[in-house]
């Protein structure tokens, strides 16, 4: 699928940011984003009601959506789960595409999408993310490294790639269930670590260059 064909709907309420900023890079790679509010896809608006079946890639955003009450993630979850939740596990049988950074990514984990189910069905969450280790929110740029695994897009990046990122997050901690380790190991199996904090020097990546505290130094997932 070539940059140009994909039409992308970045998903929005309030609280969420960088929207934007995702929508602008989608459009330099040759994207069509639209940033549509999540109330589009429900059954009163007046305006014409929008589907996930006219895109081919949904993305949540970062920022603090709802106020990120209860805890990060948790109230949009709930809505989407609402509004979206018969479609959303249509598109994602599909094959069609599901992404979501920082606010995003902890929504996804909320709603039980990563680490994810074999039938890709939403559900209770698999795993958490944390208050951070230091007890504060954290924002600096880090480091993440390609581990190598099963995520197609970037299969022809070297193993062990890493790229400056903008972090910023106060509940960034991966906590998974079970045994120490177990979970973990499982998901390396299958490949579905996507990057993994790193330090600059290749060294392993204690706080700062970690700025959560996450098992495995595990910065992003795949299903």
């Amino acid at each position: 699928m070539v940059g140009r064909s994909v039409r992308t709907a970045i998903l929005a309420i309030e609280g969420t940011n960088c929207d934007e900023e995702l929508a602008r890079a989608l459009r330099t790679v040759g994207g069509r984003p639209e940033v549509i509010h999540l109330k589009r896809f429900g059954r009163d608006e007046g305006r014409r009601r929008r589907r996930l079946s006219e895109f081919d890639l949904l993305f949540f955003p970062g920022g603090f959506s709802a106020g990120d009450y209860v805890r990060a993630g948790a109230i949009f979850a709930a809505r989407v789960r609402t509004t979206l939740g018969d479609d959303l596990e249509e598109f994602v049988r599909d094959g069609r595409l599901v992404g979501g950074v920082c606010n995003g990514f902890q929504t996804l984990i909320e709603l039980g999408l990563l680490p994810g189910r074999a039938d890709g069905r939403l559900g209770p969450p698999e795993a958490a993310l944390m208050p951070n280790d230091s007890g504060h929110f954290e924002c600096r740029p880090t480091y993440c490294a390609w581990p190598g695994g099963t995520f197609a897009p970037l299969r022809e990046v070297p193993v062990g790639t890493s790229y400056l990122f903008p972090s910023a997050h106060a509940e960034g901690k991966l906590v998974l269930p079970g045994p120490p380790g177990e979970r973990l190991r499982a998901l390396e199996a299958n490949g579905q670590i996507l990057f993994r904090w790193a330090a600059p020097d290749g060294g392993p990546p204690v706080y700062p260059w970690n700025p959560n505290g996450s098992e495995g130094d595990v910065a992003g997932l795949t299903n």
